[in-house]
């Protein structure tokens, strides 16, 4: 019940933020990050009505995948080359590329299955070096790479995270993020689809939807502290 009280919270604040920025709250996705969860608390959320889940952890996603009622996967966390393999075909939205080589990786890969890949290129707004993600000026070169040198690769949009800091602070650095995504939302591409705006976790969503984000990645307000 826990879970679901949580998710029942998170929605109603989910609608405040939407409406506060003049938004629809159903065009917001709520991805339950189930990082250390177990497949038991899992199906909780989706009994509660969650449609999304986000994994860190390639092996997380292959432990669980099987028993977790059919939802839609996102893999939120740093995906190193040698695992594209193990998830290309499991998960809706990889949202952390952020080089080129990892971009080619999944192309060779979703090309071995006959699909196309939706990614999402991880903006590093603040320049943290305890973070991966590319700088704000640099996400134009990677997405033309990508778009010219990876034919089984979809750009749907962009990921930013934000520092642990006070409000201002954190708005910047999601609108700088936002700022990219809008322009690229200029551009026309049959394999560029920018629609995914995925900013905010538990502590930060509320700022990331009035900047912009229409996906949030939110795992402690959802299950508690971690295990």
């Amino acid at each position: 019940m826990k879970i679901q009280e949580n998710i029942a919270d998170i929605r109603r604040r989910i609608d405040e933020y939407a409406r506060a920025a003049g938004r629809e709250p159903g065009d917001i996705t709520l991805i339950a990050v189930s990082k250390t969860r177990t497949p038991q608390e899992i199906n909780e959320a989706v009994a509660a009505g969650v449609t999304d889940i986000g994994e860190n952890r390639v092996q997380e996603i292959l432990d669980k995948y099987e028993a977790v009622r059919p939802v839609n996967w996102h893999m939120i966390g740093h995906l190193q080359r040698n695992k594209v393999k193990y998830i290309i075909d499991k998960v809706k939205l990889i949202h952390s590329v952020d080089s080129f080589r990892l971009a080619e990786e999944i192309d060779a890969r979703a090309a071995q299955c006959g699909l196309t890949a939706n990614i999402l290129v991880q903006i590093n707004a603040a320049g943290e070096e305890s973070k991966f993600g590319i700088a704000a000026h640099e996400a134009d070169a990677l997405v033309h790479a990508i778009l010219d040198g990876c034919g089984h690769v979809r750009v749907c949009g962009f990921m930013g995270i934000a520092p642990i800091a006070d409000e201002p602070e954190v708005r910047a650095c999601f609108s700088r993020v936002k700022a990219v995504f809008d322009a690229f939302g200029r551009l026309s591409h049959e394999r560029l689809c920018v629609r995914y705006l995925s900013m905010g976790m538990s502590q930060d969503f509320g700022a990331a939807i009035l900047e912009g984000a229409n996906m949030v990645r939110v795992g402690t307000a959802v299950f508690g502290a971690g295990n």
